[in-house]
């Protein structure tokens, strides 16, 4: 299998890939590497913080927590598990960039922004994200009937509050809209209905989830043209059984794992095959197997989301925070915060990641990770104000990145490379002569100087 083929088969199914890694695979066929890299990614095995701090409050009711607590302990308790889903944050992206099961773990990032949730608890949120990875890759159909029991997803889209006298339409409206038909493609009578059938859906304080029964609408109910009893459960069968529904994922699978840009023929021949079973790892495998999959049209074409860029790098050189909450303020000011969407749209990726700010960023960050780069703070866009607060909360705060970096480990791996091994390795869109001019009118004093060069250049943004 070509370098080229192997490098982007990696981008796509992960973070990238150094290079023994690719010197491991060079010889093997296509088949065998897809193979392995779904072999890996077998096991599902859950992100999980300790939270034993919480043990004494743990799935207490309001009530329960106000006969032990004051008002004020109450809010020191919100606040302490708050700083837990910035943790879970933190324990997300060091996941990402580990070795194993790349895939599952790309997966549910992909996941994480088609079911798109927000929750505070931390309990909840990291069930759900555990949710997420336990089906990124297996029968979409159970996926999303569990993802519409989570609590964090009863939560943020008000399905608790969906009861038989007051039917309430959020989730029903999203679950059609955003998570699996897309707009126009169902009518306003369509919501209506299946939001009666979502009614009484709700979960015990631990977050299993119940049938509250008097609150459900038994009514018979008519939808997409169907006429029945039906539940929760029975409306999600009816919304897969439209071949829209495996279009629409297809799309945002096509759009995330093979080219901003639709080939109308290739998403109608990868719909087709998602559509026969739902099955997500088929879908995947086909795609990657396949031979236009590799051609160069869909080569190093995709802007590199915030996380893919912050992951690819320390997937080459090891980063290590000292400062937790700076992994935090980075993501923000590149716009994708972990856990954190903006909207239930989630992130809108491809060209809205860049800007005249975001961009001159981005090209920094290389060398605000690896060099102690200095950060300006008039060049940081929409997050200024939090993260000048933060900066300047203490005076004698530097402005710059502490991190800690495994040089040695990059060393083992690419000191002996030449610049031009070193540049293939990295950069997989094509090379403006302008970046030409510039990378061979550096002298090159060492690998490490030059990877972080590399890292800087506009190309080294997409993927």
């Amino acid at each position: 299998m070509k370098q080229k083929h192997i490098l982007h088969l990696h981008w796509r199914s992960g973070f990238g890939i150094d290079y023994k890694e690719l010197l491991k695979l060079k010889s093997k066929s296509k088949s065998k590497i897809v193979a392995e890299i779904f072999e890996t990614s077998n096991n599902y095995k859950p992100l999980e913080l300790d939270l034993s701090e919480f043990d004494d409050i743990k799935f207490k009711t309001i009530r329960e927590l106000k006969n032990k607590f004051t008002d004020q302990e109450i809010r020191n308790l919100r606040k302490q598990q708050q700083q837990k889903v910035r943790e879970l944050n933190s324990a997300w992206l060091k996941r990402l960039a580990e070795p194993n099961a790349i895939l599952r773990e790309k997966m549910t990032l992909f996941w994480a922004n088609v079911f798109v949730c927000r929750d505070n608890n931390i309990f909840f949120i990291q069930r759900y994200n555990n949710t997420l990875r336990k089906h990124a890759l297996g029968d979409f159909r159970q996926f999303v009937k569990v993802i519409a029991k989570e609590p964090s997803m009863s939560k943020y889209l008000n399905n608790k509050q969906n009861i038989k006298i007051k039917p309430n339409e959020n989730f029903a409206r999203e679950l059609m809209e955003l998570f699996t038909l897309g707009v126009g493609n169902y009518t306003e009578q369509d919501i209506k209905e299946a939001a009666k059938a979502f009614t009484g859906w709700s979960f015990k304080n631990n977050g299993d989830y119940y049938l509250r029964e008097k609150q459900h609408d038994y009514a018979e109910k008519r939808f997409f043209g169907k006429t029945g009893n039906f539940n929760g459960d029975d409306i999600i069968d009816i919304i897969l059984e439209q071949k829209q529904c495996a279009k629409y994922i297809c799309t945002k699978v096509y759009k995330y794992f093979i080219n901003p840009i639709v080939d109308k023929k290739r998403l109608n021949e990868i719909t087709d095959v998602f559509y026969k079973d739902y099955n997500i790892s088929n879908l995947m495998s086909y795609i990657f197997k396949s031979k236009w999959f590799y051609e160069d049209v869909n080569i190093g074409v995709k802007i590199k989301s915030p996380v893919e860029l912050l992951v690819g790098i320390q997937k080459i050189v090891p980063v290590s925070f000292d400062k937790k909450q700076q992994l935090i303020y980075l993501q923000k000011m590149m716009g994708q915060v972990l856990l954190y969407p903006d909207n239930v749209s989630g992130w809108q990726g491809g060209k809205s990641w860049i800007d005249s700010n975001t961009l001159m960023f981005r090209m920094k960050l290389s060398a605000l990770l690896l060099n102690n780069a200095i950060i300006d703070l008039d060049e940081k866009g929409d997050f200024e104000d939090t993260f000048d607060k933060y900066y300047k909360k203490v005076k004698q705060r530097s402005k710059y990145l502490k991190t800690t970096k495994n040089w040695g480990q990059f060393d083992a791996k690419h000191k002996d490379l030449y610049p031009k091994e070193l540049t293939d390795l990295l950069i997989l869109s094509k090379i403006d002569t302008d970046t030409v001019s510039f990378l061979e009118s550096l002298q090159v004093k060492s690998n490490r100087n030059f990877c972080i060069q590399l890292m800087s250049i506009p190309e080294y943004q997409l993927c």
